[in-house]
């Protein structure tokens, strides 16, 4: 299996609860960043159980997946369990031995089309077999010199004229929308700040920034995928997530035996909780 099948594969496991599957493509050592989930092989294969003992089974749609050396990164639709439809975007490292090591992660819940009739997730599907240090080059100059503010002047240097297909929920086609978006949260007094981008993973034409900042002064973790063309910013999907409080991370010592739980269990609608056979609360692990 090549690692973008192995990634595709595990996050299949969500939809058919297949926890021998899900552990034999993890490494022992596996390290958990999204917050609501804890760390670790057997916290993981725990969800997977969990997930299938849940009276609404989950549904996975990979939309786009992509390699850049040791690590996939792949745009997804996921209902959790019945919560509703969420677009992600995932990252997974792999580590020497071809194990999936590591994951980080971004959802939004899916929204109505922007006001240019585009989805999160509908748009141009064909990679091109271009040099994918170039498409990393430009992105990571447009996140530096436009998103995080070091040479605002360039934006335009960026764009070919107006040419620009925009998926973000709020804002329209074209460098204009983009414009007039960002005034439109100047005059309501809406910061959109990008202090650090840890990583841009490029592939072909098309290339993953992930950065975190704030949004209105609320902690935010921002992915943006770019496809490039031509040497300027073509298309543009994106998940921002509110970055969680850390006292609502996820709590080995209490949670343990939520995402472990063996028994089948079933939801409570007046709390929202799933509870067991014999009646105990289990709160959802999933956000």
């Amino acid at each position: 299996m090549t690692n973008i099948e192995k990634a595709l594969a595990l996050i299949n496991t969500f939809a058919t609860g297949d926890t021998e599957k899900a552990a034999s493509l993890l490494a022992e050592g596996y390290i958990q960043h999204n917050l609501a989930y804890g760390t670790g092989r057997d916290a993981f294969v725990g969800s997977v159980a969990w997930l299938a003992s849940a009276p609404v089974k989950t549904t996975v749609q990979n939309i786009r997946a992509f390699e850049d050396d040791d690590k996939v990164f792949l745009q997804t639709v996921y209902n959790f369990a019945g919560a509703g439809e969420q677009v992600a975007f995932d990252i997974f490292h792999f580590d020497a031995d071809g194990k999936i090591a590591e994951h980080w992660d971004n959802l939004a819940a899916k929204a109505e089309p922007n006001p240019s009739g585009h989805t999160q997730i509908d748009g141009t599907l064909e990679k091109r077999d271009v040099d994918k240090e170039e498409t990393r080059r430009v992105v990571a100059g447009f996140v530096g010199d436009v998103l995080r503010g070091e040479n605002p002047d360039k934006l335009t240097s960026y764009y070919d004229g107006d040419r620009y297909i925009q998926h973000n929920v709020s804002i329209a086609d074209g460098l204009s929308g983009l414009g007039s978006a960002l005034a439109a949260m100047a005059e309501q007094g809406i910061s959109m700040v990008y202090d650090k981008t840890h990583m841009v993973l490029a592939d072909g034409d098309y290339a993953l920034a992930c950065s975190e900042g704030s949004f209105g002064g609320v902690p935010t973790t921002y992915y943006d995928l770019f496809r490039v063309e031509n040497g300027f910013i073509a298309e543009h999907w994106d998940v921002m997530e509110t970055l969680a409080a850390k006292e609502n991370w996820y709590d080995a010592e209490n949670a343990a035996a939520i995402v472990g739980h063996a028994d089948p269990l079933t939801l409570d609608t007046e709390t929202g909780n799933f509870v067991t056979a014999e009646g105990t609360a289990v709160a959802s692990p999933i956000q």
